[in-house]
């Protein structure tokens, strides 16, 4: 199986190269895996103490990053080696300070498993929720090198639990031990005989620092003024569609709307712009303009969604009429209520809150329309909304102690 499977990447490998001259995306993920092993030569040297975090992409790095800052704070001499898999987490992460060496995950193969290893020479190994690479695991455990699973969440559709998983089950043997996020995760494992420790979700420990950071945004205050805020997060055309209906038709003068999209294209932002009836301003041509006399501010920008949810009263959260939600907590934290569309079902965290009614969800126009006029309308409910989501997060906090607990017995 391991000859197929390497026969497999490598023939994947090739076939990207040729991809990437017409895919701007897949550009960055071959070119990117260019310099890895240079970086690594240039930065880490044979005598250095280090540790290797691995994130799929951007999710998992905020998921890491409690991790990581604690580790620095735990082991200052050790050296943090940083790896993404995707574009979308390298390419906006790869100038961070938390990690020593940030770099794309060279591909999957033997060849590339071993020198990296022997350039990384790390003392621990921590996977950041998923992704399970066979020969990375595979040299991992052959050099007996301890490797964690962080923040792992099991399902029961996934690979290693089909008649055909044997090669990925054989893979999760690498792992010295999985903290995961749930019960059911737990279970899960347990009948491929690994025992795991329901350790939480980092993720809670990232938003908990969140709300003490300087969340200060002149500009949206501005726009903001005293009108009642709604912050549409990582929303995709669909959440759009119905959003900009809503304020052409619905929304009234005490009501304001920012977007932030998940596609900032150009030509996606002029799409949005051109639907809402509204006034509209871009965040890139905020300059000399007065603020408050627009309805709608679409940030077509990166890394100021956090900080605006800080001034949201109600946030809606995209994805979840195609692919799944994007993460809600970040706006959750804030104690503001929550309204996502139907995909949330692979969401811990999103199932919890509804069931703990501090976050809803729509399903169609109807479904919106009513939601969001009963929240524009009852600040009684926005609050008790609120409270409920941020009492959910102080309740979870405190994996990442868990996890350094458990893997340095400190």
């Amino acid at each position: 199986m391991f000859f197929l499977y390497n026969l497999f990447t490598i023939v994947v490998s090739f076939a990207l190269k040729f991809v990437a001259l017409f895919n701007k995306k897949i550009n960055f993920f071959v070119e990117g895996r260019k310099n890895s092993f240079d970086l690594l030569i240039q930065q880490i040297k044979t005598n250095d103490r280090t540790f290797w975090i691995h994130a799929a992409s951007l999710g998992e790095y905020e998921q890491g990053l409690p991790l990581i800052e604690r580790l620095n704070q735990l082991f200052p001499e050790h050296k943090i080696v940083l790896t993404f898999f995707s574009p979308s987490g390298y390419e906006v992460k790869k100038n961070n300070s938390a990690a020593d060496v940030t770099l794309y995950l060279p591909m999957d193969t033997k060849r590339n498993a071993k020198k990296l290893l022997q350039l990384v020479h790390p003392e621990k190994v921590f996977f950041i929720k998923y992704e399970y690479w066979p020969n990375y695991l595979y040299q991992l455990k052959k050099q007996n090198i301890p490797t964690y699973l962080v923040s792992g969440i099991l399902r029961p559709d996934q690979v290693f639990f089909k008649w055909y998983g044997g090669f990925y089950r054989k893979a999760l043997d690498s792992f010295t031990g999985f903290f995961v996020q749930n019960e059911q995760s737990k279970a899960l494992l347990a009948t491929l005989g690994h025992e795991a420790t329901v350790t939480g979700d980092t993720r809670f420990d990232r938003v908990s620092q969140i709300v003490e950071n300087d969340n200060t945004l002149d500009f949206v205050a501005q726009f903001k003024g005293h009108k009642t805020l709604l912050v549409a997060g990582s929303s995709w055309p669909k959440d759009e569609e119905l959003l900009v209906d809503f304020i052409n038709t619905t929304a009234d003068k005490n009501m304001k709307f920012i977007f932030a999209p998940h596609n900032i294209k150009p030509d996606l932002i002029e799409s949005l712009k051109q639907k809402i009836k509204k006034g509209v301003v871009l965040y890139s041509q905020i300059q000399h303009q007065n603020l408050r006399d627009f309805d709608v501010l679409i940030i077509d920008g990166y890394s100021l969604l956090t900080k605006t949810y800080s001034y949201a009263d109600i946030a809606y959260i995209g994805g979840g009429f195609g692919s799944g939600i994007h993460n809600i907590l970040e706006a959750a934290t804030f104690g503001i209520p929550v309204v996502i569309g139907p995909n949330y079902k692979k969401f811990q965290e999103a199932k919890d809150l509804v069931e703990k009614k501090g976050c809803v969800v729509v399903k169609n126009k109807q479904e919106l329309d009513q939601t969001l006029l009963d929240l524009f309308t009852d600040p009684l409910v926005r609050k008790e909304m609120g409270h409920i989501n941020s009492s959910y997060i102080q309740a979870n906090k405190n994996a990442t102690q868990k996890i350094i607990q458990l893997a340095f017995g400190i």
